[in-house]
């Protein structure tokens, strides 16, 4: 009998869901039959998400400008998605990643900004889901960090920093919530074709004098499988994370990296 991921009648929000692998896991659970809300804080790309979105499912899609580090203006979606959708059964934190640089580059301001944007903002959608999740006795809560959680990556002090902070954040919260049957996991992709990325490797090979491409190609030769990950194959491990599938998993960081970090 064959295995599918059905989530007709749920209800799933992704923040920063426009772009990249946001915009990635919206699609698979749109196309798995949820409702879901995107929010980011660039209102065309909030619309041209949702005209995307609204072609790939039968179900409600949602779309909203919101700023994740901004405590009060997440609160607001979320009880907006409540009473539109009337719950919230499936939560992807995400955000964009904070700036690269090394140590000596980088101000105090800029430190305090990325700790805003990569730790706060997880913190701020737990903490507006979290309620309505415990009135049902049950839901998923999945962060987008980085391969970073296992290792350092160079040029990324801010990210190898942070993300560090919502992993212990988030493994602590699970064994909290466990009881009231919502499950939380981080999901740790590794180096994906995103826009991002390769703003990131247009950096370095500035930095190194060297083509973006040959940045791309080194990375490609340090992963076993000899290639960058699609968005969409990170967007696979958060569905199923997001079903009944991984129904016995919970307080878990999952790799999505093609065998790039070393064995613990």
């Amino acid at each position: 009998m064959a295995i599918t991921i059905d989530l007709k009648g749920k209800v799933a929000v992704v923040s920063a869901g426009t772009q990249g692998i946001g915009l990635a896991c919206a699609r698979r659970l749109v196309a798995a039959g949820a409702s879901v809300a995107i929010c980011s804080r660039n209102q065309h790309h909030v619309r041209d998400a949702v005209s995307e979105l609204k072609t790939q499912g039968e179900a409600r899609v949602l779309g909203h400008t919101v700023d994740v580090t901004d405590e009060a203006a997440v609160c607001e979606w979320i009880d907006t998605v409540v009473k539109e959708l009337g719950t919230v059964d499936i939560a992807v934190a995400n955000a964009g990643g904070p700036p690269a640089g090394t140590f000596r580059e980088l101000s105090l301001e800029t430190w305090d900004q990325a700790y805003h944007l990569t730790f706060r903002s997880v913190l701020h959608l737990t903490r507006a889901v979290v309620p309505v999740m415990r009135r049902k006795q049950k839901g998923s809560i999945i962060a987008i960090e980085s391969v970073s959680v296992r290792f350092p990556i160079e040029g990324l002090i801010l990210s190898n920093a942070f993300r560090l902070g919502v992993v212990g954040m988030l493994k602590t919260l699970a064994g909290e919530v466990a009881q009231d049957g919502i499950r939380v996991n981080i999901v740790g992709p590794g180096y994906t074709a995103t826009k991002r990325l390769k703003e990131l490797a247009g950096r370095l090979a500035d930095v190194r004098g060297v083509a973006k491409d040959d940045v791309i190609r080194e990375w490609s030769m340090k992963i076993p499988i000899g290639r960058l990950a699609e968005p969409d194959e990170i967007a696979n491990v958060v569905l199923f994370l997001a079903s009944d599938l991984a129904s016995y998993i919970t307080g878990q960081v999952i790799l999505v990296d093609g065998g790039l970090s070393p064995s613990p």
